[in-house]
């Protein structure tokens, strides 16, 4: 029994660890899923600002304006370039933690095969126990009735 407790010890903790996992594997998606939506919001924004820019070429832009615009479009394609760069940190983060998460969660499953076999074999034992409790039972019951039968053949 002592042995069984520490297989559920074992399986609890290993339980909690795949938990644990699993809550910073979400936090990992969350985390990557905001910074694709700042990457989408900067392109979109880098779009709709390129838009204005050619609307006010068009309409005659000065060159000082025209160059607030190429500043300010190269300081845009910066933060993009940066925002690439922190989804691909976010997307090796996650596979890290996806890693760590299958990786707690086999030794929680084979913990759980150590306890099924565990008691797959206390009921294999139980049962020849009970087995062997019966055949005694059987044997002796048997030789008591030979013993009762020779008696009363022998007394008539």
């Amino acid at each position: 029994m002592a042995n069984h407790s520490a297989i559920q010890t074992l399986i609890e903790l290993a339980s909690k660890e795949v938990d644990e996992f699993a809550r910073r594997l979400g936090v990992a998606m969350r985390t990557h899923e905001d910074n694709e939506q700042k990457l989408t919001l900067l392109l979109q924004y880098r779009e709709d600002y390129a838009n204005r820019c050619q609307q006010d070429l068009s309409s005659g832009l000065s060159t000082q304006g025209y160059q607030n615009f190429r500043v300010f479009l190269n300081k845009l394609d910066d933060a993009i370039d940066g925002q690439r760069e922190i989804i691909k940190h976010s997307q090796h983060h996650i596979e890290v933690e996806r890693q760590a998460w299958q990786t707690a969660e086999r030794k929680r499953m084979s913990f759980d095969t150590l306890a099924h076999r565990a008691q797959q074999q206390a009921q294999q034992q139980a049962v020849r126990r009970e087995q062997k409790a019966t055949d005694e039972y059987a044997n002796r019951n048997s030789a008591n009735k030979g013993h009762i039968y020779k008696h009363s053949i022998g007394h008539e």
